[in-house]
Order: structure tokens, then C-alpha cells, then sequence
């Protein structure tokens, strides 16, 4: 069974689409239709009572200019987030196990050490991200009200999560996001 015909698990596919260079006069900005669909449940294509009330799609219209603004802020983000993790794996591979042991104020405990690929966000790069996440839910959600700014990250800040988040502003591929809080946050951007 193909990949099309199935999704065997909670995803988000986004496509785009840049209309003909024509356009109408009184138009004043250039803008790209944005094409999602979503699943809510594993599906398959054959299964029509599970389809149509597990799979959902849409469109927005939204400013190019806009999206190669998000998209380069988005990529700045990533850069942080690199330089973050490598000073993080410098600074444990760099320091000596017995010097870790014997400080008195440098204690790591299994409980105080990221996750894996979940990094500590210097508060800079936090309030960046927040800037950013700000700016992508702006762009998705339709009514004004819900455009205000975000007061704190809604899904778990992971070069893979940046990436994603990255791609799906990328117009020439697009991207399928599957699973984790960054696709139940777009979700329910678009929802």
C-alpha cells in the first residue's frame, strides 16, 4: 500500500502554490496560496467514514513578502539554536568528569539534563523565538483577536522542530510535519 493511499499517524502535509506572474491591477502585493491538509487519525484512502472525519484541508491566501520575512527569521532562529547545542555538547565534552564531581556549584543531575535534541534557550534567543512563533501565528490565523503575541513557546524547541517549522515556509518543497506539539500548535492555528 502506497504512502499516499495511508497515514498511519497524526500528520500535516503543506504545499504552495505562486499563481501566474499576471495579476490583476488593483491588487498591491504579490501573495502565495498556502494548501494544507491534515489528519487527525491514522487513515486510509479506502476507509470513508474514518476519512471524512479524520481529515481536513484548507487554504490562505498570504503575502510573499511576509513569508520570505518569517522564512529568514525562522532560519536565524535555527542558527541560534545550533550555536546553543554546540556550546552545550563543547561545554560537556570539554569539562573534565572528576572537576564535574567535585564542584560545589556545578551539579548535573540526570533530571537537570536537556533531553535529547530538547535544549535550554538562553532567555535572547527565547524571547527571538517567541518574536517569530508570534509572527507565524499571525500569518495563519485568519481573525484578529487571535494574532496576539505568544507569552511563551508552545511546543518543545528542537532543532528538528525549528527545521520543520523552517520547511514549511520553504515554497519550493513545502513540507509534512507528523506527530509532537509543533503539528498540534500549527493544527491548531489553521483549525
Amino acid at each position: 500500500e502506497s504512502k499516499a493511499a495511508r497515514a498511519q499517524e497524526k500528520e500535516i502535509n503543506i504545499q504552495w502554490y505562486i499563481p501566474s506572474v499576471a495579476k490583476p491591477s488593483n491588487d498591491t502585493e504579490t501573495k502565495v496560496l498556502l494548501l494544507y491538509a491534515y489528519n487527525t487519525n491514522p487513515v486510509k484512502v479506502g476507509d470513508i467514514a474514518i476519512f471524512t472525519t479524520s481529515v481536513f484541508s484548507g487554504h490562505l491566501w498570504i503575502p510573499l513578502a511576509r513569508i520570505i520575512s518569517v522564512r529568514k527569521k525562522l532560519s536565524d532562529l535555527k542558527e541560534q539554536v545550533e550555536i546553543l547545542m554546540q556550546g552545550s555538547k563543547n561545554f560537556s565534552t570539554s569539562v573534565p568528569t572528576s572537576f564535574l564531581e567535585q564542584s560545589e556549584t556545578l551539579k548535573i543531575s540526570p533530571s537537570n539534563k536537556p533531553k535529547m535534541g530538547l535544549w535550554h534557550l538562553d532567555e535572547k534567543t527565547e524571547e527571538f523565538a517567541k518574536r517569530c512563533l508570534s509572527e507565524v501565528k499571525a500569518l495563519l490565523t485568519v481573525g484578529p483577536a487571535l494574532s496576539s503575541p505568544l507569552t511563551e513557546i508552545p511546543f518543545d524547541v528542537t532543532l528538528q522542530s525549528i527545521t520543520n517549522l523552517e520547511d514549511m515556509f520553504n515554497l519550493a518543497t513545502g513540507c509534512i510535519i507528523t506527530e509532537g506539539n509543533l503539528l498540534d500548535w500549527i493544527i491548531s492555528l489553521l483549525h
